[in-house]
């Protein structure tokens, strides 16, 4: 008895073995050990992104996806570290290994999925507008045209905007130096995330300001582990967090805690991954 047993166990074995797809054979998860050894995940998230990451009255980094790390690292039971990153420097962070993953209002395209490793599904969306002074009365895209405005440095949009309207981006290294600029006149407009803007509108402390125009190119914001994890235990498990905060509507719920307008995207991502028994 006990020969069959071993033998259909390691023929078990080796038709598992044998059926294992040839990326998931080589995963070294090296950056999932090292967590895992430590017992301690680097996330980088944005210090300048309220109400996503940005620094309260002690200089503590919190936000909506500072609190989706905690919940990332609680989940994998370990504690958790909060590196602050910009645009311009995020994905260097994770290729480097400054970081072990990013949650940092990372639009999700196909340049960036060829760095880092991108996890499905995507946990929230933004698209591109403008926040300009209401007295100039933008209406149109086209009216950028020729005209100085402020933009963030590694942010996507800069280069659209300025191939498809013809607008000269002034791009600064951080959010509160763009505002200030915009704020002294040096340009415009100040073109960033939608969802940024409308924050900051409904702040109190942008009164003479709006955000006029159509939002375009709406992308979905991706997390990400480092490239060779993407399909092995690291970016394996983030997908399946996301999933869960999608399914239980915990998503939903930190966008209400952070006082965010409520986004289409979150309640049809419930609505798409929602245990049909339950309905």
């Amino acid at each position: 008895m006990n020969k069959l047993l071993n033998g259909a166990a390691a023929c078990l074995l080796t038709l598992g073995i044998s059926s294992m797809p040839a990326h998931a054979a080589q995963c070294t998860n090296d950056t999932w050990k090292k967590v895992m050894q430590r017992g301690k995940v680097v996330v980088g998230v944005k210090a300048d992104y309220k109400p996503w990451g940005f620094r309260d009255s002690s200089g503590n980094i919190v936000g909506m996806e500072v609190d989706f790390a905690k919940m990332a690292a609680d989940a994998m039971g370990v504690d958790l570290e909060v590196v602050a990153v910009q645009s311009s420097n995020r994905m260097q962070f994770l290729e480097q290994g400054k970081i072990d993953m990013m949650i940092a209002t990372m639009s999700d395209r196909p340049d960036r999925r060829k760095i880092v490793g991108i996890v499905q599904p995507n946990y929230y969306t933004s698209g591109t507008n403008i926040m300009a002074p209401k007295a100039l009365g933008f209406e149109k895209w086209e009216q950028l045209r020729g005209k100085k405005v402020c933009g963030k440095q590694g942010a996507f949009y800069n280069k659209v905007v300025t191939e498809r309207y013809g607008v000269e981006v002034v791009a600064f290294t951080g959010n509160a130096e763009a505002k200030q600029a915009l704020r002294d006149k040096k340009c415009v407009a100040w073109v960033y995330d939608d969802s940024s803007i409308g924050s900051d509108l409904a702040s109190g402390n942008f009164d003479q300001f709006e955000m006029p125009l159509s939002s375009e190119d709406d992308n979905p914001w991706g997390m990400a582990v480092p490239l060779a994890e993407k399909d092995c235990v690291f970016g394996n498990f983030m997908s399946g967090l996301t999933y869960n905060l999608h399914q239980s509507g915990k998503l939903i719920e930190l966008e209400q805690k952070w006082g965010i307008k409520p986004t289409q995207y979150l309640a049809k991502q419930k609505e798409r991954f929602s245990d049909w028994l339950v309905k």
